[in-house]
């Protein structure tokens, strides 16, 4: 029967406290919280051996039980758990453990927790590219500040963002190998207090550049011409156009995403950027685009807009190329920004309404804290005034 619980540890004097199964709490001094440590109590013959599962600081109760679990399965198997331990650890110590190695174990551990493939991707692209070279073969131990200087100096200013990233994925990577006992020092990749004394920051020397947008009041004109296209491309843009949505969010729908008789679309936390689910109204217009797809798919399960490979979904690219066809310069993500300029400049919308339209996160926590709805009626009538405004040069002509 398990004897100890979280109160328990917290309070216990100094001495040994079982929980059952060889698991012991140790408390040495006068009990404060690093002086607590795990000790698993075993037998192998006569001999009685003490083998330290680690700090309460960093080791769970739960966590300790499973260790305690783990040993005695070793035990049931004939083999010495302390032994073992340390045999692992030796051919551990002889392992090379070179930025490269680390790196690519960081995101074969972090990668299922990621948006998506092409997210992966980046990572690893990016490290090949600028990293690998300068830190690839060094150990991550021997890693310094020189050395993450000599892979962000030459693309710092001219290429900030992606600088910029590079610095935060080599923050991780050695963070990572300071968890696992691979490095000791401090990590010369993190920004504030190490890097901040010696680059400007990224605000001083990036260029902003925004996507091309097309000026709101063009919107009827571009839309007029668009309603002529009917390839499965131009009818994906149509929907993005009117539901203010991300290429990715559009490009990935799904039937059983979308309600046609509530005309709600509910993107799932794991297709958006910020994480969360979406709720989008459809007008009258999205719920046409909707029904003139339908016989390509129209199942549940299936991509609304399907591209050319089964059950792959149209690419980017797409997209782009059929806003390029018709206007040279635009780019997709660029109508999100028409639109909100549409909602402060022709509309008055308020900006809460807006925002929540193109599901953006509210940076102020404590505003964001009291916000308790998604707007969705407010938003519906929004996106409404929306499909009227784009058909508006049709109805005129």
């Amino acid at each position: 029967m398990r004897k100890l619980t979280d109160k328990a540890i917290k309070a216990a004097k100094p001495g040994y406290h079982a929980d059952g199964d060889g698991l012991y709490l140790q408390v040495k001094g006068n009990g404060e919280k690093n002086g607590r440590s795990w000790l698993f109590r075993y037998k192998v013959g006569k001999k009685t051996t003490w083998m330290g599962l680690g700090s309460y600081s960093t080791v769970s109760l739960a966590d300790a039980r499973e260790a305690a679990f783990l040993a005695r399965r070793q035990l049931r198997q004939g083999v010495d758990p302390l032994q073992h331990k340390r045999a692992t650890r030796a051919v551990e110590k002889k392992m090379p453990r070179t930025f490269r190695i680390v790196a690519q174990e960081y995101i074969k551990e972090h990668k299922a927790g990621w948006r998506n493939e092409k997210h992966a991707d980046q990572w690893v692209a990016t490290l090949k590219s600028y990293a690998y070279p300068v830190l690839g073969d060094v150990e991550v131990d021997a890693i310094t500040l020189e050395h993450i200087l000599r892979v962000l100096r030459p693309i710092w200013t001219e290429k900030s963002e992606t600088a910029s990233r590079i610095r935060g994925r080599m923050e991780s990577i050695l963070d990572y190998a300071a968890v696992h006992d691979w490095r000791s020092s401090e990590n010369p990749a993190r920004w504030r207090g190490y890097l901040s004394e010696v680059l400007p920051a990224k605000t001083k020397v990036a260029k902003v550049e925004h996507h091309a947008a097309l000026p709101w009041k063009e919107m009827p004109g571009f839309w007029a011409k668009l309603l002529w296209k009917d390839t499965i491309s131009a009818r994906c843009l149509q929907f993005l156009v009117l539901t203010a949505s991300r290429s990715g969010e559009a490009r990935g729908a799904r039937w059983d995403e979308i309600n046609l008789e509530e005309k709600v679309w509910t993107i799932p936390a794991d297709r958006m950027k910020a994480a969360r689910p979406h709720r989008v109204p459809l007008s009258d217009a999205t719920i046409a685009v909707l029904e003139g797809v339908k016989p390509l798919g129209g199942t549940l399960g299936d991509l609304v807009f399907p591209g050319g490979r089964k059950d792959a979904s149209l690419s980017d690219v797409a997209l782009s190329k059929a806003v390029h066809a018709m206007h040279a310069g635009v780019t997709v993500h660029g109508f999100r920004s028409t639109f909100r300029d549409w909602c402060a400049e022709a509309v008055a919308c308020q900006r809460e309404i807006a925002e929540a339209a193109l599901a953006h996160v509210n940076r102020d926590r404590v505003e964001a804290a009291y916000a308790r709805t998604d707007y969705l009626e407010r938003r519906r009538e929004l996106m409404t005034s929306w499909d009227k405004f784009l058909a508006a040069r049709n109805e005129a002509t």
